[in-house]
This record gives structure tokens, sequence and C-alpha cells, in this order.
């Protein structure tokens, strides 16, 4: 059986260019790029041209670039790294989509003598903004975002957040997580006076292990690991030169056209879904709304348990999730979901499915054949 990976949210399968990178890194370029001897200075020229690479699609240079073990060391970097070096307090913002990376690290501020509050959404999962704008003042340190919600798919309205923080809390930094978001959504970062991005190579066909805050030139934040002075100062540790490379690698190779064809698939398998289980609801943004993103899809399939789902797609070859992966053995209900005022019952049925340039239109067409055979037998043998 071939099986149809439908959790691209979750993680990506690397391509084979990201493989060939690091086996080449491995073989070749394992010098340590810290010492002084021609391999190793290879090596750091190496590092240079990874960040180069990963920097490309933000408009930003090598030297805007800390990379890091993953999405959520780059969010705490961004968040608790910047919080840090402020003095006097004041307070931070986080929206009520944000992953758990985002959200904890935003909940440790107040250890560090900042008032913390959660920003509002809509019943699209968006935010609030004209809640926003009420909590916005001069007392604003720092608003933590995400570019793209994993549950959603929604696409968070960066920019007129930052216009609302240019007008009513000019001295407040924007971080933005944008693990869901990179190489599939444009973003320039000067343009956008955004001042941290966070990204993490697995979740674009890179490896495991790796991602990157990229910071804009004036804007400073001190380390959370401690010990030789590594990038410059702000991330200590030998530098993980293989990661590096397979996640330029993976950069390199994205396809040009990849959003028109995650589109595509998404539209094409919401589409087919309504149409065999005329009780799905899409609980976000339709594929067609202008905040949809590209490859993320909620449905909702009462009143059948989106675990029992889960696993009996998996018996059909076809693996989707249940939301964000990382919390996904919780069994709590999602703290995004319930800001929405989504019922009990539409997120105890429902799974998420994510689309990769890997994917094609024959697996979509499977894969909804696969829905409608077991929601018609499991629906048969679910108490509503």
């Amino acid at each position: 059986m071939t099986e149809i990976y439908l959790d691209n949210a979750a993680t990506t399968k690397p391509c084979a260019e990201v493989i060939d990178a690091m086996t080449s890194s491995m073989r070749i370029g394992y010098y340590n790029p810290s010492a002084l001897y021609k391999g190793a200075v290879e090596a750091e020229q190496a590092l240079t041209a990874a960040r180069t690479a990963v920097a490309a699609p933000l408009g930003m240079r090598q030297e805007n670039v800390v990379f890091t073990s993953g999405g959520t060391e780059s969010n705490n970097l961004g968040i608790l790294g910047y919080l840090k070096q402020r003095k006097g307090g004041g307070t931070v913002l986080y929206s009520a989509a944000e992953h758990a990376a985002v959200r904890n690290a935003s909940l440790e501020a107040a250890d560090l003598g900042f008032t913390v509050k959660r920003i509002p959404l809509d019943s699209r999962g968006s935010l609030d903004l004209g809640k926003l704008s009420g909590m916005l003042d001069k007392n604003v340190r720092l608003i933590a975002v995400m570019q793209v919600c994993n549950e959603t798919g929604i696409i968070m309205p960066i920019e007129r957040l930052v216009s609302l923080r240019d007008r009513l809390a000019p001295q407040a930094a924007v971080h933005v997580d944008g693990v869901q978001g990179y190489l599939r959504l444009p973003v320039d970062m000067k343009r956008l006076n955004i001042q941290s991005y966070a990204v993490s190579a697995h979740k674009v066909h890179g490896p495991k292990g790796v991602g990157a805050l990229i910071m804009n030139d004036k804007h400073k934040i001190g380390p959370l690991i401690f010990g030789g002075g590594h990038q410059r100062g702000l991330r200590a540790g030998t530098d993980n030169t293989v990661g590096a490379a397979g996640f330029a690698a993976a950069v390199k190779a994205y396809p040009v056209d990849a959003v028109q064809s995650l589109y595509a698939l998404k539209a094409e398998i919401a589409k087919e879904i309504l149409a065999a289980v005329p009780q799905a609801r899409i609980i976000g943004p339709k594929p067609e709304d202008t905040d949809s993103a590209p490859h993320i899809l909620c449905v909702s399939l009462p009143p059948v348990k989106a675990e029992t789902m889960v696993h009996a797609l998996e018996q059909e070859g076809v693996i989707v999730g249940t939301g964000s992966a990382c919390s996904s053995r919780s069994r709590k209900y999602s703290v995004a979901l319930s800001s929405m005022g989504v019922s009990e019952k539409l997120m105890d049925s429902a799974v998420r499915l994510s689309f990769s340039v890997q994917n094609t239109q024959e697996e979509v067409k499977t894969a909804v054949e696969a829905i409608r055979k077991q929601y018609r037998l499991l629906s048969k043998f679910t108490r509503r």
C-alpha cells in the first residue's frame, strides 16, 4: 500500500537535495567552523552561504540570521532574548492562536516583570483587530503573532497589525512565528518593519533539529544559551553545519510555483470532501478566501471523533493530523478553536489536512474516497 501523507504541517519529508547536501557535509565538510585551518575555513564559508540562502526569501542578509535547533528555540530566542534586554517592565501581547512555543514563551515574560495579555480572535480565527487596537498603548513592548495558524490555515493580518503598532505603540517590537508561512507566502521584513521572524527547516522539506531566527538590522536581543560566544554571542554551541547545509538545500530546492499547486490541491480536496460528506464543516477560512493559506485545511466530520478517523484513514494508507502535532496527545481542546467559539462537537471531530509540493491531485482523489468510505462506516456506530 502506497502511503498518502497529508500531515505536512506537522513535518515534511526531506527532499533528495537535502539528503545529498547533508551527506556531503558529513563526509567532506565535517570540520568545526571555529577553527583556523583550511577545512574549517571552508566549513565557515558554507555556513555563511547557508545563512544567505535562508535570509534571501525574506529580503534579508546573512548577518541577520541566527541558526537554532528549530522553531521552538527560534521563538523563545525572539521573545525572551529580546525581553531580557528591556528594563522597566511593560506589556507583552500574543494572539490566542499561537503555538505553544510562542504562548508559553510569552507567559514566561511575567517572571521578568512584564504584564502578559492574549489578543482575542474573531469567529474565523483571525486577530480581532478592534480589540487589539484597545490593547495597544505606550506600555506595549512586544507583540507576538504567527504568520499562518497551524490549526486552521488562516493568514494573520500582519500588515494591518504593524500599521496599528506604528500608530498606537510605535515602541513595540513585532515578533512573527513564520514556521507555517516561510517559503509558502511572501514576506519582506524590512518593508513590513517586522523585528524578528522564526523559521524551522523540517516544515519545508529540510531536516529536523535546525531552524533560524531572522532579525532586522537594528533589533537587539540577548542569548538564552551561554558558552563560547558563537553566532555573534547570540547562540552558543558548535555550529550545526550539517543541519545548516540541509536547510539551505531545502530553500534552494523549493519550487517557485509551489503556492499555486498547493492552493489547487487544497481547493480540490475541500470541494470533494464537502460533496462526499454533506455533514462536513470547514473550520477557519474557506480555500477561496484571500486570507487562507495554501497548504492547511481544518475540517470537522461529526459525529465521528477525530482520533477514530485518523486511525481509520491510516489503515487506508492516508495520513492526516488532528491539529498541532506538538499537543495532539494532550486531549485538551484547542486554545485557538475555543477562542473562535467553535463548539466542542465540531472540535471533537476536527481533522487537519496539510499539503506539500510532493502531493498530487491523484492522491487527493484517493484520500477523499478513503474519507467518504470511512465516514459512512464509522458514522453508523458513533453516538450522536
